[in-house]
């Protein structure tokens, strides 16, 4: 009864943080707590974790209503055992790779953030704020935002990579 309880808990909360944009939910964060890079960093997390939580709240429910946990329990498993070996790492299994793929978006949020001057304060090194920073020399030094953006997609082009790849060695290992 109180799993239930519980289970409504957290699908009513998970509605509420849907009902917002994720990056909205981090400009108010970091209106309400200022901004620099630890607070750009939580509130990129905060933006990102609603999408976990209902990934994870989706997997476990359909793993404890499976066959195996059934099976577990049945054959006298105390229920910590069968949460560790049964459950986990069938619901973290797919999340693994849903992480990788949000890196690549995180990265982009923060250099977002950044950008607008809302991140990491100079003299902090962040390639949002070199974009902003060097868009006032593109026509004499073009080079000065060009890197900064050329690396925000290459790390969120390989962080997409590496999750699909991921993904896909999960599922070929899984089947």
């Amino acid at each position: 009864m109180a799993g239930r309880r519980a289970d409504f808990a957290v699908g009513r909360v998970l509605e509420v943080l849907f009902a917002f944009p994720g990056l909205l939910l981090a400009l108010l964060f970091i209106a309400v707590f200022g901004t620099g890079a630890t607070t750009a960093a939580i509130a990129v997390g905060i933006g990102e974790a609603a999408g976990y939580a209902r990934l994870i709240r989706s997997q476990a429910t359909t793993v404890v209503r499976s066959g195996y946990v059934e099976a577990a329990r049945g054959l006298g498993h105390p229920p910590l055992r069968v949460v560790r070996r049964t459950v986990l790492p069938n619901v973290l299994r797919p999340l693994a790779a849903l992480a990788t793929l949000g890196v690549g978006q995180s990265v982009v949020w923060a250099s977002s953030l950044s950008f607008l001057g809302l991140g990491a304060q100079p003299p902090a090194a962040e390639w949002g704020a070199m974009l902003a920073d060097g868009r006032t020399f593109l026509q004499y030094a073009w080079w000065t935002s060009f890197f900064p953006g050329l690396f925000i997609v290459l790390t969120t082009l390989s962080t997409t990579v590496l999750g699909r790849r991921l993904q896909a060695w999960l599922d070929e290992r899984s089947s």
